[in-house]
């Protein structure tokens, strides 16, 4: 049975694609300031227009598409595994920097490291190729993986416009901070919204993957910030061991390493 919709359900969903859509956009960002500071703002704003507009027609192409084409059980079975696989990904590397085995993004880093190999090219007299492509790609790279999750978790939901107003607001939210503090977004708290959107993408996964077998869950769409909560808390308990030592990533316990 397929669960009926419900504004808890809504809620989650905005949520899990405002946090990827931003965390993506912030990363994006350190990119674009790089190249406008260092090559000039004309050429990088047409880069970011460009970059923008292919990630739209990507969504308007596809996500109706998916919609009228594919039965919704396929689409949840299909979608639930991606997001499952997808989830993992970011919330294993967000498990290991919370745990101190992997390094964090220093957006201060990067943004210097932009900076340096900008400057080293030859300037431009007109518009400027290079500001062009590196803001486009830096744009459209990051957006990639945004359209991804909109595409996916809209569709799935049935709810693509709320999936796509969510990533607006998070991209409006991220320029907008962007021009008024005029410098990379070193102060985001990047790892916890990346841990964030893990657990929530694990979450829909498992949910839709059950409804594309036609699993019936206990108050619907309500259990959709049960399972958050559970991956939350199993996520905790692996931070926790890794912090201590109790068990390494590679399966390896402390105390056997030590008798090794």
């Amino acid at each position: 049975m397929i669960a009926t919709a419900t504004p808890t359900g809504a809620a989650v969903l905005a949520t899990a694609v405002f946090l990827a859509c931003a965390v993506e956009m912030v990363e994006a960002l350190t990119i674009v300031l790089a190249v406008g500071v260092t090559r000039g703002w004309r050429s990088t704003v047409e880069g970011v227009a460009a970059a923008l507009a292919a990630l739209v027609a990507l969504v308007v192409v596809f996500g109706p598409a998916l919609v009228h084409w594919v039965p919704l059980s396929w689409l949840r079975l299909v979608v639930g595994g991606l997001l499952l696989v997808f989830g993992l990904q970011w919330l294993r590397k967000a498990v290991l920097r919370a745990a101190g085995l992997k390094a964090k993004h220093d957006e201060d880093a990067i943004f210097a490291e932009q900076v340096d190999e900008l400057s080293a090219l030859p300037a431009s007299s007109g518009r400027d190729a290079t500001a062009f492509t590196v803001a486009f790609k830096g744009v459209f790279l990051e957006g990639l993986e945004v359209v991804v999750i909109v595409i996916t978790l809209g569709t799935a939901s049935r709810r693509l416009g709320l999936a796509a107003l969510a990533a607006a607001a998070a991209v409006l939210a991220v320029v907008v901070v962007g021009l008024l503090v005029h410098r990379q977004l070193s102060g985001v708290p990047e790892n916890a919204m990346k841990m964030g959107v893990g657990l929530m993408l694990v979450s829909f996964g498992t949910f839709w993957s059950a409804e594309g077998v036609h699993a019936s869950w206990p108050g619907s769409d309500l259990a959709i910030p049960v399972l958050v909560a559970f991956y939350g808390a199993v996520a905790w308990l692996l931070v926790a061991g890794l912090r201590r030592g109790a068990w390494r990533p590679d399966g390896r316990t402390s105390a056997g390493s030590a008798n090794a």
